[in-house]
């Protein structure tokens, strides 16, 4: 540990003095050569609740005009589909493996290690983080922070500044937003280009909408997936002892069945006046069976996707904000979420597992001047990468030790001929309160081969996209499959290989789950 913290502080000493000798104050400025970064994350924003996939829930026109303006993703996928693990990811450019932080549970982020952020602030760069952090340790390589405490609350937030802790009122999306415009408009150097990582909480469990949003989507049906009643026949002892289902694991803060704590007097007025009458009419219904599950559903979209609303419209005002002073000519402006998410589909909500809900995530860029407007790519991308282009964007090199790869020539519609084809995943956090296994695997265009790898369960499966689009049926062993299989294996071994993947799960991975599942 010693030697890895005295070779990140060289690694680090180093970027800064070649900074220093090879850019000189006048220069340290907003040029093109180095672009302003504004990094916009949600907690838990599926894909299919973004407009611009065409999955027809919702309407999120502001984070659409990112894709109308630069280029949407369609196939970014998650190293382990977990909120702080995603995000330790995402600022080292690494694996858990190699950042240490495995699961939400007992893992603590390590911030001695090399980090985007710190190597952008050697380079010249102003850095702010705002909102949501959870790596309980503190921030590293920030000029300033005002982060979460935690998972973070809807309402009324605590949040800590720049190590001290402060309270607030309001709705955590609105106060983050503010924050945000506040720090572009009072704290932002404009002789130094900036990285601004606005990093929301919503639309994380329990879903909690603004006030103001409480009644968007009153009277609306939405569609139910066709696999809202899977029975998971076809799979194996994981998919069948999960504990993530909208029929049995919804509790009643989910369900807007009891009031937030956090409300205040106004606020809790406010909150009851919706759902009460309506909490009334569920009560004299008597539903069960699937009627139940079908009623679940619906509450459950409404309040998940009124907080997206608020986000849609966060992300509005920063990018009116950035057009009004001239600053989107110059800045690259990402949304992505941490993760994928379930909208109901196998009766699920949450994350985790290797499945297409929980393993994809939106990303959307737009970069003026470099990426053309309203282009799609369909390349197997990652949060892993994320690191990597923004070192890239700002002409830094890129640490030998990161694992992804740099965006930037996607971005300017140029795919390297030797960009991946296969992806490798690998989720650590079991026992858990949603019960899902640990498991590790490999993603091609087309197939998915997963190995749920602890002593109880052992035992693979092999989905086919192309012809079972929704995973139902593991195909693992048929003999229509002996050569995909065989190749998906082999290209397993040599990622796992390449990575530095263990061949045993270290001691710190191991978890004790929490009994709050709103620390999840």
């Amino acid at each position: 540990m010693l030697l890895h913290r005295i070779t990140t502080h060289i690694i680090i000493a180093v970027a800064a003095i070649w900074s220093i000798s090879s850019v000189n104050d006048e220069d340290k400025t907003s040029s093109p050569g180095k672009p302003n970064i504004v990094f916009i994350l949600a907690d838990d924003h599926a894909y299919q609740a973004v407009s611009a996939y065409g999955y027809g829930f919702n309407q999120t026109p502001n984070i659409d005009r990112l894709g109308r303006e630069g280029m949407r993703f369609d196939r970014c996928l998650v190293t382990n589909s977990l909120c702080g693990p995603s995000r330790a990811s995402v600022l080292t450019g690494k694996y858990s493996h190699l950042n240490g932080f495995y699961n939400n549970t007992n893992s603590r982020f390590d911030g001695s290690q090399v980090t985007m952020p710190k190597l952008l602030h050697a380079a010249g760069y102003q850095t702010a983080i705002i909102g949501k952090w959870h790596l309980e340790s503190d921030p590293t390589g920030f000029d300033s922070w005002d982060i979460l405490p935690g998972q973070g609350q809807y309402y009324n937030p605590p949040m800590i500044s720049n190590g001290q802790r402060v309270k607030r009122t309001g709705y955590v999306t609105d106060i983050i937003t503010d924050l945000t415009l506040d720090w572009l408009k009072k704290q932002r150097d404009p002789s130094r280009p900036f990285l601004l990582m606005c990093h929301h909480k919503a639309p994380h469990r329990p879903w909690e909408p603004a006030l103001k949003n409480l009644a968007l989507f009153e009277g609306v049906t939405f569609p139910e997936p066709p696999t809202l009643f899977d029975d998971y026949s076809g799979r194996g002892k994981g998919e069948h002892e999960q504990n993530m289902m909208i029929s049995k694991t919804m509790t009643k803060g989910d369900l807007k069945q009891v009031p937030p704590a956090t409300l205040n007097a106004e606020q809790l007025k406010a909150w009851n006046a919706y759902y009460e009458p309506r909490n009334e009419e569920f009560r004299k219904l008597n539903l069960t069976g699937r009627d139940l599950v079908r009623w679940k559903y619906q509450r459950y979209m409404h309040d998940y996707l009124a907080c997206i609303a608020s986000i849609d419209e966060s992300v509005g005002k920063v990018l009116d904000y950035l057009h009004e002073t001239g600053l989107e000519a110059n800045t690259i402006v990402v949304y992505s979420s941490d993760q994928g998410f379930f909208l109901g589909e196998h009766g699920w909500f949450d994350k985790r597992w290797i499945f297409e809900e929980s393993l994809r995530a939106p990303l959307l860029i737009r970069w003026p001047g470099v990426t053309k407007p309203g282009s799609v790519s369909t390349d197997i991308v990652s949060n892993l990468d994320f690191a990597e282009t923004f070192l890239d964007a700002a002409g830094q090199g890129i640490p030998a030790e990161m694992q992804g790869r740099s965006l930037v020539p996607v971005l300017k519609g140029q795919t390297p001929s030797d960009w991946r084809k296969g992806f490798y995943y690998h989720y650590y956090e079991h026992p858990g309160e949603h019960n899902v296994p640990r498991q590790y695997g490999v993603i091609t265009d087309r197939y998915k081969l997963v190995y749920f790898y602890e002593p109880e369960y052992n035992y693979w499966e092999l989905f086919d996209l192309k012809s079972d689009p929704h995973e139902l049926k593991s195909v693992y062993n048929d003999p229509a499959y002996a050569a995909v299989q065989s190749d998906l294996h082999k290209e397993l071994d040599q990622l796992r290989s390449e990575l530095k993947v263990p061949a045993q799960d270290p001691p710190e991975s191991l978890v004790n789950p929490r009994k709050n599942p709103s620390k999840k």
